[in-house]
């Protein structure tokens, strides 16, 4: 395998889909404050461990990260404060903007993934083959 994940990453990608799957079923149960907030304390703790305590305080306070930075935190504000809502929106987006530097990294990982990374590469192989046969 091209890359060897060592014990702490493979513990902060387990908490980083903790808190996935956290947010994802406290959307499915209508927006449930308790669950978004496990879900975000997993998933910074996943980040934090994934990438090192020092490059996590440096990505969010980086000067070019501010915006994602402070959307992030008004979206975990606005859990807190009952507009859930809202909050995760703006999560989200704080999210993109953080890690959209991350994204080619993303999706080379998740291509090297066994079942996974074929299901994400099929429609790609699907459309260059429709392009073969039609061209």
């Amino acid at each position: 395998m091209p890359y060897e994940l060592d014990e702490q990453k493979k513990i902060g990608l387990g908490l980083i889909g903790f808190g996935i799957f956290f947010s994802f079923l406290a959307i499915l149960l209508f927006f449930d404050r308790g669950l978004l907030a496990l879900g975000n304390i997993f998933w910074l703790a996943g980040v934090a461990i994934l990438l090192g305590w020092r490059s996590t305080l440096q990505l969010f306070t980086n000067r070019r990260n501010y915006k994602g930075t402070v959307a992030f935190l008004l979206g975990i504000f606005f859990i807190f404060v009952r507009w859930p809502v809202i909050g995760i929106l703006v999560e989200i987006y704080g999210c993109f903007v953080l890690f959209g530097g991350f994204w080619p990294s993303i999706k080379v990982f998740l291509y090297q993934i066994p079942v996974f990374g074929w299901i994400l590469q099929y429609p790609v192989l699907l459309i260059n083959q429709l392009r073969r046969s039609s061209g």
